[in-house]
């Protein structure tokens, strides 16, 4: 089953944190993906990030395939020495040359956005409360990661508890930018800021009126889409420069589409057999609380 068009962006989502997987479905699973990250997935200690795992891996190749016409069980996966996941296949079509796509996955939600011109970056996250401090303290600790001015927009919100949705919204930009273009978690992020108009997001809507300055200059060719998922969760899609002078991102904002399991494994086709070790293993990883 196919969610869009090949020339359209791509916003897809999965509810992992409410997924409680089958045998059937866990094996499948895991012989659709490859060796190397399946040996990935494994390692995990707690079933929430095995799941996660499993998940962003799938709906990469799902994607990848239907995108590309390459075989589900013939994409090549390949990580950036930064960790970025990349397409390792030729791309023989020349209007998908550019293809790129990211996927994030935090809270309860595995996301994936895709574009087939530009850049593309996503992130999500779950606003909590600190776990172990106050929220002043963990603002403290976290001090660096954000401009006077994101402070001032942050504190500035008329409880904690919102203090803490607008925090998580500029982590979710700035991990998105920092995604999109593959520069690695040590860069400064005091050097990314950004300047948001719409105060509050919604589930029902896409938000792309957030600024984006880099080193103080606003960066006109980056567009940012905002969006929550649930109450919980923030998401934030970094869409890089137009390649072409008549590309208008902005005339084909993508909502989020939730998937299920089935929809993610409808055009899935095995790379190896199952192996009921899998699931032993599966059942005996712990059960992560929060």
């Amino acid at each position: 089953m196919r969610f869009y068009t090949c020339m359209e962006g791509v916003r897809l989502a999965f509810k992992f944190g409410a997924w409680k997987p089958t045998r059937q479905e866990w094996l499948l699973g895991t012989s659709c993906v490859q060796s190397e990250e399946k040996e990935r997935i494994m390692k995990f200690v707690f079933k929430k990030d095995a799941k996660s795992a499993l998940i962003g891996r799938l709906l990469m190749r799902k994607v990848i395939s239907e995108f590309t016409k390459i075989p589900f069980n013939e994409v090549i996966l390949k990580r950036t020495e930064k960790g970025k996941p990349y397409l390792a296949n030729d791309i023989t079509e020349p209007s998908l040359r550019n293809f790129n796509f990211n996927i994030s996955h935090q809270g309860d939600f595995t996301v994936l956005a895709a574009e087939p011109l530009i850049q593309v970056g996503i992130d999500v996250m779950k606003t909590t409360y600190p776990s172990s401090s106050t929220v002043p303290k963990f603002f403290h600790t976290m001090r660096k990661q954000f401009t006077a001015y994101e402070w001032q927009t942050i504190k500035s919100q008329p409880s904690e508890w919102k203090q803490l949705e607008m925090f998580y919204r500029h982590w979710c930009l700035k991990e998105s930018y920092v995604k999109a273009t593959g520069i690695g978690i040590g860069h400064d992020l005091q050097t990314v800021e950004f300047q948001i108009n719409t105060n509050e997001l919604s589930p029902q809507t896409v938000t792309c009126d957030t600024k984006f300055f880099l080193h103080e200059n606003e960066m006109d060719g980056w567009q940012f889409e905002e969006t929550k998922l649930d109450e919980l969760h923030h998401v934030a899609v970094a869409l890089g420069p137009s390649q072409t002078a008549n590309e208008e991102k902005s005339l084909r904002i993508s909502k989020f589409k939730e998937l299920q399991f089935a929809d993610i494994v409808s055009s899935a086709i095995p790379l190896f057999p199952e192996e009921e070790s899998d699931w032993v293993a599966f059942q005996s990883k712990k059960e992560k609380i929060a």
